[in-house]
């Protein structure tokens, strides 16, 4: 019921989110925040010096009139303009862009006025002032740029024809339908973008919820488990070794025969808590080590891990064999599925190496691939890696925790661009099992 709870709840939030972020809300932003293309930028300033280059060439070849104004003016137009894509603070402060297209406009009046191959610059500067000003404004400049452009072309051929107000409004006309399909579409996918997002972590949530539900559900029935045999079988024992311990009693009737009974029933009641508690011991313990040794499992591991993900895992057992505590083996099995999964998640690896060597003294587990690895002091430090996970993460303390519980030791070694090396060692002194116990004998001694 929580689970169900809420996911309608993350459900009205999502709604609520999607409502309140609509495209037109996004596309109303400034276009100085949406990233402009880099073969846009690029083309842009290849048109501007094309047609600075067209003016000089035809006022000094063609020896027209003014022409040393025309290169004069050309140069200038030429120097503002570069100096805006070199100057941050024409991206970030609104008065110095306002400056600085109000500089470069200026400057191309007056070469408008000397030279008429000026007017197709009118094109470039559409684009950067729909770019750098707010809508309403760089609408508004759009309109001034090319009424200007159209009086420049009747300044120059004294006369006012209708192909003259055609061609710079159909121009106009190109660069705002251009700039504002670019900007829905920017617009469309950043809501989308958004929204996955959400949704990611909203399916993170859902899956923290679940967990922690399936955490909940899980004591639970270990709990009614252990209150319906374990905790009822041993009361029962303690009741029958009291009424046991009474018919002993030399203040009461002795009455051996009953009390001897009443031992023998609490010691069958006794055996078969051992047996249910052993069940429950094979309940919890991994799949892969009921029926199967530890190097079995990690050379499945291996192996499945090879198929699953792609990625070449050998497995490499040195040593003799040597049958380990049912904790210690639980724990070397989850530290190498943990590694191998950092490995095949995070680590951009070709391959893989699992390594189980037993010593005179210790065993160690040592899982080691050549991927990108990462810096061990933002680790410690808990800063973010490259791989766009957190250093010292929940991986890799769990793996140090399992590790420290039974007395062990996990080191970690790695580089950036030199793979990563885990290594975890325990002493056989406290993780080999114990020798098989001895059979029952003549009075049914069970071992515990």
């Amino acid at each position: 019921m929580p689970v169900v709870l809420h996911r309608r709840k993350v459900a009205r939030d999502m709604s609520s989110h999607s409502s309140a972020v609509p495209v037109a809300a996004v596309a109303s932003r400034r276009l100085e925040q949406i990233p402009v293309p880099a073969s846009l930028r690029w083309g842009i300033h290849l048109l501007v010096a094309a047609l600075l280059v067209l003016a000089l060439v035809r006022g000094v070849v063609g020896r027209t009139p003014g022409w040393p104004l025309v290169l004069l003016c050309a140069g200038l137009v030429g120097i503002v303009y570069s100096v805006g894509p070199r100057w941050p603070a024409v991206s970030r402060s609104p008065r110095v862009t306002s400056a600085w297209l109000a500089l470069l406009l200026g400057a191309w009046l007056a070469l408008l006025a000397v030279s008429p191959e000026a007017v197709y610059l009118a094109f470039p500067w559409l684009f950067l002032l729909l770019h750098l000003l707010p809508r309403p404004a760089g609408l508004t400049a759009v309109v001034i740029v090319t009424g200007i452009a159209v009086a420049g072309f009747a300044w120059h051929q004294k006369t006012l024809t209708a192909a003259m107000v055609i061609g710079p409004v159909l121009g106009a006309g190109v660069v705002i339908a251009t700039v504002l399909g670019y900007q829905a579409l920017y617009a469309e996918s950043d809501h989308r973008r958004r929204l996955i997002l959400e949704l990611d972590r909203t399916r993170s949530e859902l899956a923290a919820v679940e967990r922690r539900a399936g955490v909940m559900d899980e004591r639970e029935r270990l709990a009614r488990e252990i209150h319906d045999t374990l905790a009822q079988g041993l009361s029962s024992i303690q009741l029958l070794l009291g009424a046991a311990t009474r018919s002993l009693d030399p203040e009461r009737e002795v009455n051996p025969a009953r009390a001897l009974d009443l031992v023998e029933r609490a010691r069958h009641e006794a055996r078969e808590n051992l047996a249910e508690a052993r069940r429950f011991v094979r309940a919890l313990a991994p799949v892969d080590l009921e029926e199967s040794t530890l190097t079995a499992a990690l050379r499945r591991l291996c192996e499945t891990t090879t198929t699953r993900a792609g990625i070449p895992v050998s497995f490499h057992e040195q040593g003799p064999g040597v049958a380990l505590g049912t904790p210690a083996e639980v724990a070397l099995l989850r530290i190498a599925q943990a590694a191998l999964g950092n490995t095949t998640q995070h680590a951009q690896a070709t391959r893989a190496d699992v390594t189980f060597t037993v010593m005179d003294a210790a065993v160690t587990l040592d899982v080691v691939d050549d991927g990108i690895g990462f810096n061990t002091r933002a680790t410690s430090a808990g800063a973010d890696d490259e791989t766009g996970t957190r250093s010292g993460g929940f991986g890799l303390r769990s793996m140090a925790s399992r590790a420290a519980e039974l007395g062990g030791v996990l080191t970690v070694e790695s580089q950036r661009g030199c793979g990563t090396a885990v290594s975890v060692r325990f002493d056989r002194a406290g993780s080999t099992s114990p020798p098989p116990a001895p059979a029952a004998d003549e009075a049914h001694e069970e071992p515990t």
